[in-house]
């Protein structure tokens, strides 16, 4: 088939690799009011950007600006940013004004909320219109996608197209049963519930570690008890310094409103995101707590300023609550991430109570504490005795139980992680 995807989401740039891997020809426009797009703006994952590449040297896949829309497609993707949907109305009704002379495949990736995919088919009503959830994760991409063992699919009850979206992704998803077919409504409305459901997940892990903590309690124990239990799993289930990320914290507001304009005022949600963003400031509550509240001039280092490790995005991410509490009280920050510099930069520039450090080791110079805040793999195995030699104070706030308390004890430090002590 011959393929149009537009947006510059990373469902955008996952579904363009994957259905030219498996031999679709597949045309890109990351944004159709642009001629000037540089994919390297994305930051993609290593695995992801190696699978552009290979299809684009192979011919399958073609990164194309507005001139797009001069071409003839058997499928149009939609999947855009939550925010852009003018842009994807005007794309509707540039698509429109070219009458195109035969029904097409419309598949809107993008999650607009309720009514998102109805208002693009308003525009084009006589083609076949399926909603797909953006269902990929930051930092493993193509896995979230390739390996999921079954797929969502909004189409409201025609069997034909729900024929040509099985044959369309049959290459990931060979089997009939791996297909959850349901109205376009039903299935936008999933996709936020999900995001709602994780995310109460987390915060009620954070809810139990504070009292962890006051009844002295390892909520690590009590996190594999209810790992083993058959009917809750593992997932989304590690207490930490709270969660981030661009989509899934506008899921959980935009179901936070849906829910309260339908007129069942729910509290949950509400609560779910109350206690996540309190949690954001709670290695600097530890702090403020250890030195008690006699933290004026003294120095930070924080690793890890992404929102999730594999990723560079600082949407949302813990860090901005962070530095704004660390600044008001005058302490100031020595920064390290391996990708995300660049993006805090952009957002608080250079002061002199920020400092970019390129080296993990170089941020912990004469520093009071050192906050572990995304658990990327290069921190997993510090060097304890450089650290404690380089350290003003050997101090360690672990914000994701990254560490064995006991180990760093053993070390020589004082460590306090989220309902662990």
């Amino acid at each position: 088939m011959r393929i149009a995807v537009f947006g510059s989401t990373l469902q955008a740039t996952v579904m363009s690799a994957i259905l030219a891997e498996a031999g679709h020809l597949v045309e890109w426009c990351p944004n159709p009011n642009t001629s000037n797009f540089q994919i390297e703006s994305l930051n993609l994952d290593t695995n992801l950007s190696k699978l552009v590449q290979i299809q684009q040297s192979s011919n399958f896949l073609k990164i194309i600006d507005n001139k797009i829309l001069d071409h003839d497609f058997d499928v149009f993707l939609f999947a855009f940013n939550p925010l852009n949907l003018d842009i994807a109305l005007k794309l509707a009704q540039t698509l429109k004004n070219k009458n195109i002379t035969k029904p097409k495949l419309m598949i809107n990736g993008s999650t607009f909320g309720l009514y998102g995919t109805a208002k693009l088919q308003e525009i084009l009503p006589n083609n076949m219109w399926v909603y797909l959830p953006d269902m990929t994760q930051d930092g493993r991409s193509v896995e979230s996608i390739v390996h999921a063992s079954s797929i969502v699919i909004g189409v409201d009850d025609q069997e034909y197209v729900k024929t040509i979206i099985t044959k369309f992704l049959h290459s990931y998803f060979p089997r009939e049963e791996q297909f959850i077919f349901m109205p376009i409504l039903d299935a936008e409305f999933t996709k936020l519930s999900i995001s709602g459901m994780l995310a109460t997940r987390i915060s009620y892990m954070n809810d139990l570690a504070l009292v962890a903590e006051k009844l002295k309690i390892d909520i690590e124990n009590v996190r594999q008890g209810f790992s083993a239990d058959s009917r809750i799993g593992s997932s989304y289930l590690y207490p930490g310094v709270g969660f981030g990320g661009e989509n899934f914290s506008r899921d959980i507001l935009t179901l936070s409103q849906t829910i309260s304009d339908s007129g069942n005022g729910s509290r949950l949600l509400q609560q779910v995101w109350d206690i996540n963003e309190q949690q954001k400031e709670v290695l600097f509550r530890k702090f403020w707590n250890y030195y008690h509240s006699d933290i004026q001039g003294k120095t930070v280092a924080i690793w890890g300023a992404a929102f999730k490790e594999k990723s560079s995005s600082i949407v949302n991410s813990p860090i901005h609550i962070m530095l704004k509490a660390f600044w008001a009280q005058g302490v100031t920050v020595r920064l390290h991430d391996p990708q995300a510099l660049k993006e805090i930069e952009a957002v608080y520039g250079q002061r002199a109570d920020l400092i970019y450090c390129d080296d993990q080791y170089d941020s912990a110079e004469n520093v009071d504490a050192l906050c572990l805040v995304t658990p990327w793999h290069q921190y997993a195995n510090p060097d304890y005795q450089r650290l404690k030699q380089i350290m003003r104070h050997p101090f360690i706030l672990d914000g994701r139980n990254f560490y064995d308390p006991n180990h760093v004890k053993a070390q020589g430090f004082a460590y306090e992680g989220v309902g662990r002590s």
